[in-house]
C-alpha cells in the first residue's frame, strides 16, 4: 500500500526503527529537527504524545516531497495524573519506578502520519501493572541498564518487564514506543484519504 512513497520514519529511537521493520515497511531514518518537547498544560494523557508527534511531523514539512510520508511518535507514561518522561537522572529514575510498584499505570504513545497533503495524530494506551519490587531491584535495573532515555524509566523488553510486570492489557509494541497494529491500520486509512486527494487534484 506503500509503494507510492518514500517513508521516513523520523525518530532517533532503534527501538522504533527495529519495530517499524516488522512491518516489512521499506524506510529511511531521520531525526526530526525539533528538540522542544513543550505541550500545553490543559493536556493530559495521550493527548500530550500526540501532540508532541504532531510538532515533530509539522518540523519535517521542509523535507517532505510529493511522495515522501514521514511518520513520527513519541511516548510517555501516565500515572496519579501526572506526566512521567525520560529521566534526568539516576534519582529521579529510582524515584519513578518505586511510585510504580504494587500499582497500574498507562503508557501513551501518539503517532503522527503526514504528507504534504494529508495530516494523521493518533494516539494508543496500554495499562501496565507492576507487581512487588524492591528497592535493591530496582537500583540494580537502574544501574545495570541506565534506562535515561526511557519513558517512565524502563523498557518492559528488558530485566525488570520479567521481573516486575504482572499484568499488561493493550499492545505490547506500544510500551516499547510504536502501537504496530493501530500504525498499520492507521496507515491504511491516510493512504485511501491521500490518494483520494491525489486524484481530485489531477
Amino acid at each position: 500500500m506503500l509503494e507510492d512513497y518514500d517513508v521516513i520514519l523520523a525518530s532517533g529511537s532503534p527501538r522504533r526503527r527495529e519495530l517499524l521493520k516488522g512491518l516489512e515497511i521499506n524506510f529511511t531514518c531521520a531525526v526530526p529537527p525539533v528538540a522542544d518537547e513543550s505541550f500545553p498544560p490543559h493536556l493530559v494523557g495521550g493527548e500530550i504524545p500526540m501532540f508532541i508527534a504532531e510538532k515533530k511531523a509539522e518540523a519535517c514539512a521542509p523535507m517532505l516531497k510529493d511522495n515522501t510520508l514521514v511518520i513520527t511518535a513519541d511516548t510517555i507514561v501516565w500515572h496519579k495524573d501526572k506526566v512521567y518522561g525520560k529521566p534526568k537522572d539516576r534519582k529521579e529514575a529510582i524515584a519513578m519506578l518505586k511510585s510504580f510498584a504494587r500499582d497500574t499505570h498507562r503508557v501513551f504513545t501518539g503517532c503522527c502520519i503526514m504528507t504534504k497533503r494529508t495530516k494523521r495524530p493518533f494516539f494508543a494506551v496500554s495499562h501496565v501493572t507492576f507487581g512487588k519490587i524492591s528497592d535493591a531491584e530496582i537500583e540494580h535495573y537502574v544501574d545495570t541498564y541506565k534506562p535515561f532515555d526511557k519513558a517512565g524509566a524502563y523498557g518492559i523488553q528488558e530485566w525488570i518487564g520479567y521481573v516486575a510486570v504482572e499484568d499488561i492489557s493493550g499492545s505490547f509494541y506500544n510500551i516499547m514506543g510504536l502501537p504496530l497494529q493501530r500504525l498499520y491500520q492507521e496507515l491504511k486509512l491516510f493512504v485511501e484519504e491521500d490518494r483520494a486527494k491525489i486524484a481530485g487534484n489531477k
